[in-house]
């Protein structure tokens, strides 16, 4: 089964609890940014993680010492998963693959970004990219629903390799991209919606039928 990642990028931790309980039944995880942590605390992630898998995506992209303790802080507070920046290079990445060991956690390795500007810099490289994340063991991989010839390449070099897919309804990604993708990550589509859970009911049913 395709799978359904909210992204929880709302403001408020009542709100942000409130929803993935209004949804939860038909989601199979959520993924938290910084602009939840960052405003309601990162124990928000252990309240989160009672309801639903949590996936920290964080973009982790420093030196490895700094990218290992800003995994091992996200695995702590009870998070499955945490997202890393790939353009980092395999020492980062690899940091960060050892402290998911640690934790019985996944990593998943951006590969380019899903807005415009993900164009510019990121395409010329990833290809490599997930090159080097299915050399160093991680789960899977970040790859944009807006641009399907670019998420079909990625899909070739990923072999077996999980993918996920933001990007999709407010960037313009559809479920198209579920032909080479195995979960879509939608967020202001359901929590900006006058009825989040008709929502995620309608984006449940696009997955079952594709």
């Amino acid at each position: 089964m395709k799978k359904l990642v909210l992204a929880l990028d709302v403001m408020d931790a009542e709100r942000a609890v409130n929803l993935a309980k209004e949804v939860s039944d038909l989601i199979d995880a959520i993924k938290v940014n910084y602009p939840l942590v960052l405003s309601a605390g990162v124990e928000i992630i252990e309240r989160l993680a009672e309801i639903r898998p949590v996936i920290a995506d964080f973009k982790i992209a420093d030196i490895p010492y700094t990218s290992s303790l800003i995994a091992r802080i996200a695995f702590e507070k009870g998070t499955s998963a945490v997202i890393v920046h790939g353009f980092t290079g395999s020492d980062t990445v690899r940091a960060v693959v050892e402290v998911a060991e640690e934790h019985e956690g996944k990593v998943y390795v951006v590969t380019e970004l899903s807005s415009p500007g993900g164009e510019e810099f990121m395409s010329r490289v990833s290809l490599k990219i997930v090159e080097m994340a299915r050399r160093l063991g991680c789960h899977g991989l970040i790859a944009p629903s807006t641009r399907i010839d670019r998420l079909a390449e990625i899909r070739r070099a990923a072999n077996n390799m999980e993918i996920l897919c933001p990007g999709i309804g407010a960037q313009g990604g559809s479920v198209e991209a579920l032909k080479y993708a195995d979960g879509i990550i939608v967020g202001r589509g359901i929590y900006a919606a006058d009825d989040p859970r008709k929502e995620a009911k309608r984006y449940r049913n696009m997955i079952e039928n594709v």
